[in-house]
């Protein structure tokens, strides 16, 4: 498109005609609701600021309290015995430094407010949650039993990633330039092979679990779209549950 055609959009630019055809999707829409059903909020987008906060404070927690980190971060060998670790450990940093907590919480303020707006604050956060323990899953999946197992996991960028998914299929369910998010997504995965000390595994994880529910809530049926707001984490995260299980049974950890 020529420059004087583009439109800047959430990621990225669009055309005059992207933004016309969104506009008249947002036209036929139930009132109240996004054209992919979110809920319309007003404000600020306030869970991806309240998770921007949790991760700060937590980060100033792992600075100034002894132990806070070893406490909820994530390793595949303790997992089986404490749980929530898969979780936790994406609210935590490494404290070594200010750029990993810094990249991260830019990247979650690049696309959250978009997918927050776009498919309401549940999904939203629904889908971020998910794949922040996706990010956990698939390093204990990809570890070494023998090798692997007690390397340490900590940060935000498995469900980071899992907004990068969401947000390319929501892009082109809603005919937007998904090219930017791509070029991101490209750049961030040769980052992860090639800067040692990155935990590529949690990024893989993150990012197909993103995808498939972004891709579950984009696409479903007007009709179906409350139910898939249920189903489809609900199989999601049976998934994860039972390759979790699977593995942990299988090295005689359950």
């Amino acid at each position: 498109m020529c420059p004087d055609c583009q439109r800047q959009a959430a990621v990225g630019v669009q055309c005059v005609d992207c933004v016309n055809q969104a506009a008249r999707s947002t036209a036929t829409s139930p009132a109240g609701r996004t054209p992919l059903g979110g809920r319309r909020q007003t404000g600020p987008p306030v869970v991806t600021i309240g998770i921007i906060a949790v991760c700060v404070v937590s980060f100033v927690l792992q600075l100034a309290v002894p132990g806070w980190t070893r406490q909820w971060l994530f390793a595949p060998v303790i997992g089986a015995d404490e749980p929530w670790r898969f979780l936790t450990a994406a609210f935590l940093h490494s404290p070594g430094g200010y750029l990993h907590i810094i990249a991260n919480m830019i990247a979650l303020w690049m696309v959250g407010p978009f997918l927050e707006t776009a498919l309401g604050r549940a999904r939203y956060l629904t889908l971020y949650l998910l794949s922040a323990v996706a990010g956990s899953v698939s390093c204990l999946l990809l570890a070494e039993p023998l090798g692997t197992w007690g390397v340490a996991v900590v940060g935000a960028s498995g469900a980071v990633f899992g907004l990068f998914g969401a947000v390319l299929v929501v892009l082109r369910r809603l005919q937007g330039n998904a090219a930017g998010i791509l070029g991101v997504i490209v750049l961030n995965v040769v980052i992860g092979f090639v800067v040692p000390g990155i935990a590529w595994q949690a990024h893989l994880g993150g990012l197909v679990v993103g995808a498939l529910l972004g891709a579950a809530y984009a696409y479903a049926p007007p009709a179906r779209r409350a139910v898939t707001a249920w189903l489809a984490p609900a199989l999601v995260g049976g998934a994860m549950l039972l390759a979790t299980v699977s593995v942990y049974a299988t090295y005689g950890f359950l």
